[in-house]
């Protein structure tokens, strides 16, 4: 983090709290309360188990939960303007323009029935990057090929690409209009190893060539470990820990990020074991009382059951939620 502290800030997220609704049944706090900052050039590691709310974070700085999801409390600051007080038309041209993302499951997320140089060139044409023909062709070969796709492809559907060829289009989709912020939601899903090497050198190639800003949504640590300068881990909805990668690996504070690291393999330490994390994240339409990683914690205390913790201030950017940080810093920050 400590890299980036000169740098202008692009995102700044505050206390961003996200239910999803529905008629019959209680609202699902999928989101609570998170805060990061992301700066110019930054790669940032969003970490935790599935249904933990990453994704849904995601979505509500782009303004694209489904139906029954609500941004309930917070902001989303992008160089000086709140994205939540914006209308959707306004929204729209920040979109893909400012802020891109590139959705899990690239064969999803493209259209089977349009070429891939047209689903690039929809973006281009939408927010005004080319006008003429030619020059939107021009750009979609120039981001094909920056992706590592010859440029002869583009008139090529998306079952003719491979996985790994796809992913590329999606990552030349989320270029194509010149973003400083790119969020990356599990971009090797369903790849091989192999495959996934070369995507996440890709982005980072990317990253510091054109100086973006990147949020990686992953919950694999090898992949943090790699390619990203900050980490938020997430757990339950709420902010577990928050702290430059080498903090996080090597001085982690919070019992949940000290148990991934324990369950991730280590093959410089001989002898060493992997530890499994019993008991499953909790469900978000039936959250614990108390501190929400509790009923899972091994050092979970009776006050841990009762009390949600606040975020503890551990020095410079680094804040973790756990009551065993409490005499470290007594007054704590942030909110519950």
């Amino acid at each position: 983090m400590n890299n980036f502290a000169q740098a202008p800030t692009l995102l700044d997220i505050r206390q961003v709290s996200v239910d999803y609704v529905s008629r019959d049944n209680p609202p699902a706090h999928a989101v609570s309360d998170v805060s990061f900052v992301l700066r110019e050039g930054e790669m940032l590691g969003l970490v935790g188990e599935s249904g933990c709310g990453k994704t849904t974070l995601m979505l509500s700085l782009m303004r694209l939960l489904p139906a029954a999801g609500r941004i309930v409390n917070g902001q989303v600051n992008f160089m000086g303007r709140d994205l939540l007080d914006l209308s959707e038309k306004e929204m729209a041209d920040v979109r893909w323009k400012n802020i891109a993302m590139i959705f899990q499951g690239a064969m999803n997320a493209l259209n089977p029935v349009q070429t891939v140089g047209d689903q690039i060139a929809e973006a281009i044409i939408q927010h005004n990057i080319a006008n003429d023909r030619s020059s939107v062709n021009d750009r979609v070969s120039e981001l094909l090929e920056l992706v590592g796709i010859a440029a002869s492809r583009q008139k090529d559907y998306p079952h003719q690409y491979s996985g790994g060829m796809r992913q590329r289009a999606m990552i030349a989709m989320a270029l194509a209009c010149f973003p400083q912020v790119v969020i990356a939601d599990e971009p090797t899903t369903a790849l091989d190893v192999m495959v996934q090497a070369q995507i996440l050198e890709l982005l980072n190639r990317l990253r510091e060539k054109l100086g973006l800003a990147v949020v990686l949504v992953t919950h694999d640590l090898a992949v943090v470990a790699e390619v990203c300068d900050t980490v938020l881990v997430m757990y339950g909805g709420v902010t577990a820990e928050y702290a430059d990668v080498d903090t996080i690996f090597n001085r982690p504070q919070h019992p949940y990020t000290r148990q991934l690291l324990q369950a991730f393999p280590d093959i410089t330490r001989a002898g060493s074991t992997l530890a499994a994390i019993p008991g499953y994240p909790p469900r978000l339409d039936a959250l614990p009382a108390g501190c929400r990683f509790a009923p899972r914690c091994p050092q979970a205390v009776a006050r841990c059951h009762l009390e949600q913790p606040p975020l503890y201030q551990l020095g410079g950017d680094h804040t973790a939620s756990c009551f065993l940080l409490e005499a470290s810093n007594p007054a704590g920050t942030g909110t519950p």
